[in-house]
């Protein structure tokens, strides 16, 4: 949607195709049929990036009339026997509730503060261009503060800096984020920018679930008289009209399907060989009550990473990589009624949940999910009406470019960041005039950020229209 909205502000026609029922991917809210009412955000839930993304800066959501909610509590990690660790909005107030482990938390975090910006843009460029941001001293110094920060906890050095179990947990829980090894690069760079941003802006949640931001998109798209037509698979590029640019929010192997015969080899081949992530398999729950969490504390938080303490973490994301079940596999929880009392219906509410799991795993990981959130709120169970549940190997069926569960669309590691989905100067093009890549398989990575699209539409724009300048995006 990004390279849609970027493309038809620049004064082009525009025309959207998406497989399904309904647009927005990863970032949909749905009737599942599980209570009259209740809606669940189906992938994505919590946007730490779309009111401060580049694109999405620019865009500005808020002021098309959209309303977040932002917890006072960021992120929580619940523990074993001791007090919930607790991102809060305010470094301060996170450092006071770390108590003896809040100084090492201040000395990670507050050096970024100074210039938020450097670190989004470090984190969300293209791989290939140095922003405005980070050209002047400042910003070099904030690169090589980034930088430190991110190499620390990607070594096995990473419990020196810090060395609490509160401090690491809540760090890691937000590593694994990107469903990836313990410590890594990938893992500790998706970390570093998430908590950040955590301290500078929060955590927001759009009020009515992720489906406002894209239904915010297709206005604007329309209103530049773009035009979405849903039901509308593509297999190949012979079933979409004559056009001098496409644009496609496919995975690696999808778009080498989609151009099939058309590639270059050399791009054909390295597209198909594009290793796939780690997967994530989903359940979404309907409660008659708030989530009993034994530190009552908890439940302030946007985002629940419920996986234990960091050595417990790594070893289930081990168990992942080496495409076993976790017995215990890190967790996200995010119940949405407690900063949005509207998505309660009649005394029930929907709670969204998913696990990491190995590639295109067929386990049902409902009962996992269960029993990791008992073990922190003992009496959750008896809260559950109904649930949906779907398997990694199923998650495919909703949105096409999360083969085997992978919802990063690809492999997240540092050289799959560089080299996303192929090592080339331009990542975003398939070697074919006009033909583009603009999913998460392509630089800056995963996420509800636009920036993906918002690069791929600029080189769509330099190269086939002319156009050098990107248009306004400002409402």
């Amino acid at each position: 949607m990004a390279a849609a909205v970027t493309m038809a502000r620049a004064g082009l026609s525009v025309q959207v195709h998406e497989a399904q029922s309904t647009i927005g991917g990863g970032a949909r809210t749905l009737d599942l049929g599980l209570a009259p009412g209740i809606t669940h955000d189906i992938c994505s839930a919590v946007h730490p990036l779309a009111i401060s993304s580049p694109f999405f800066v620019d865009f500005d959501l808020r002021a098309r009339g959209l309303e977040f909610t932002t917890p006072e509590v960021s992120y929580a990690q619940p523990l074993d026997d001791q007090p919930t660790a607790l991102a809060f909005h305010d470094l301060d107030a996170t450092v006071d509730r770390l108590g003896a482990a809040g100084p090492e938390w201040r000395r990670f975090f507050a050096p970024l503060l100074d210039r938020v910006d450097d670190a989004i843009w470090l984190s969300l460029g293209d791989k290939r261009s140095v922003p405005e941001t980070l050209r002047d001293v400042p910003g070099i110094a904030n690169v090589m503060k980034f930088g430190l920060r991110l190499l620390s906890q990607a070594s096995p050095a990473w419990n020196i800096p810090l060395s609490h179990e509160s401090t690491q947990s809540l760090f890691t829980g937000v590593a694994a984020h990107a469903i990836g090894g313990l410590p890594g690069m990938g893992t500790a760079a998706t970390a570093t920018m998430l908590s950040t941003v955590a301290h500078a802006g929060g955590w927001p949640s759009p009020v009515g679930g992720s489906q406002a931001i894209i239904d915010a998109m297709v206005t604007d798209l329309e209103a530049h008289g773009g035009s979405v037509t849903t039901n509308a698979r593509i297999d190949h590029v012979s079933d979409m009209p004559a056009a001098r640019a496409y644009l496609l929010d496919a995975s690696a192997l999808n778009a080498a399907q989609i151009f099939s015969g058309l590639l270059p080899v050399n791009v054909d081949k390295s597209l198909r060989r594009f290793k796939q992530g780690n997967a994530a398999a989903k359940v979404d729950f309907v409660l008659n009550s708030p989530v009993p969490w034994t530190d009552p504390e908890t439940a302030r938080a946007g985002t629940i990473h419920v996986g234990g303490t960091r050595q417990q973490m790594a070893a289930a994301e081990a168990d992942v990589i080496a495409g076993r079940m976790p017995a215990h596999p890190v967790s996200l929880v995010s119940d949405p009624t407690v900063f949005d009392p509207s998505r309660e219906v009649n005394g029930l509410r929907p709670l969204w949940t998913y696990c990491h799991v190995p590639f295109d795993c067929p386990i049902d990981p409902a009962e996992y999910i269960i029993k990791q959130i008992e073990r922190f709120a003992p009496g959750f169970r008896d809260t559950i009406v109904s649930y949906n549940s779907i398997p990694a190997s199923e998650m495919a069926a909703h949105n096409q470019n999360y083969i085997g569960g992978d919802i990063a669309t690809g492999l997240v590691s540092f050289y799959r960041m560089m080299a996303r989905p192929r090592m080339s100067w331009d990542n975003y093009s398939l070697g074919v005039p006009g033909a583009y890549l603009c999913s998460a398989a392509t630089p800056p990575a995963p996420g509800v950020h636009g920036m993906n699209g918002w690069f791929a539409a600029q080189r769509a724009l330099k190269t086939r229209f002319g156009i050098a300048e990107a248009p306004s995006l400002a409402p």
